[in-house]
């Protein structure tokens, strides 16, 4: 398949009915090619457009794109009342997504996770495993490993959403922040903003309260059963979800790979972007 060009004018935005509620989703490239879904992390404010703007133009040139806003995070619609612990949520989510393909007729999707969107693509794969084909799991839960002061912080966020206690959260999920440059304080600004608003934080909060690792935990007895191809993609110094949860995950995945990167933290799009978009092009167009 040739390689071609597009950027983010390309990429639209849309409201898409999943069961009682509609969910956010942003859309690009050819709908008659392979379809890859983009699911994004867990932190304050984040949206499928924050999480993946910065590479969906490279995927979108050769795929049909496809990254939505999870079920209680960004411009998603919010439930009045919030399910009530961490695997109702989980469950939520789970339907979101298969409903979300059926919605948008996709018979079969590719799955790039980050952080808590690698949990819940493996989740999908244990619940709905012809609906998907290769995966990618990209500083992904999932895997055994104990909670850092990083994770808890993001995780207590919403009890004091402070900008400057925002700006140094949002830093570190990088390496080094200078990776962002100028762009740091906009995206504390316009992250922030979002999370704001009542209903997003009040789904933050809900998502966090009475929620544990537990409930999120993948047995080590549905990966082994996991006959898709796996690429893990983690940064060395990732602070949220560390590198042994990768590892873990690799002694029990079949058909996987794992590639480090050095000098990264947890967003390995932002931080090794060129690399990422090559492994990954390469990994989905099978010259990996």
């Amino acid at each position: 398949m040739e390689k071609g060009t597009c950027n983010m004018t390309d990429i639209e935005t849309k409201m898409i009915q999943t069961g009682d509620y509609k969910t956010h989703v942003i859309e690009g490239g050819d709908k008659s090619s392979e379809t890859i879904i983009f699911l994004h992390g867990s932190g304050p404010g984040v949206t499928g457009k924050s999480n993946w703007q910065h590479v969906l133009p490279a995927f979108a040139a050769n795929f049909h794109v496809v990254a939505p806003d999870f079920y209680g995070f960004g411009r998603t619609d919010h439930p009045d009342v919030p399910p009530n612990n961490g695997v109702e949520w989980l469950r939520a989510r789970i339907d979101q997504i298969t409903t979300l393909m059926d919605e948008m007729e996709i018979d079969k999707a590719h799955l790039v996770g980050n952080s808590l969107g690698g949990v819940i693509s493996l989740h999908l794969i244990m619940q709905a495993p012809k609906k998907f084909d290769k995966i990618i799991l990209m500083g992904a839960g999932g895997g055994k490993f104990e909670p850092t002061p990083e994770l808890m912080k993001l995780q207590n966020f919403h009890k004091d959403p402070d900008p400057a206690s925002f700006q140094n959260l949002l830093s570190w999920f990088l390496f080094d922040d200078s990776t962002l440059e100028n762009e740091l304080e906009e995206v504390v600004k316009e992250r922030l903003e979002l999370f704001l608003k009542p209903e997003v934080r009040k789904s933050y909060e809900a998502t966090f309260t009475n929620a544990t690792l537990a409930d999120l935990a993948v047995p080590p007895s549905a990966m082994k059963r996991m006959k898709n191809e796996f690429l893990l993609l983690h940064g060395k110094e990732d602070r949220f979800v560390p590198l042994e949860s990768s590892l873990y995950m690799m002694d029990y995945i079949p058909n996987g790979q794992l590639h480090v990167f050095k000098r990264c933290g947890h967003w390995v799009q932002i931080e090794q972007k060129d690399r990422f978009v090559k492994l990954t092009n390469d990994f989905f167009l099978g010259e990996l």
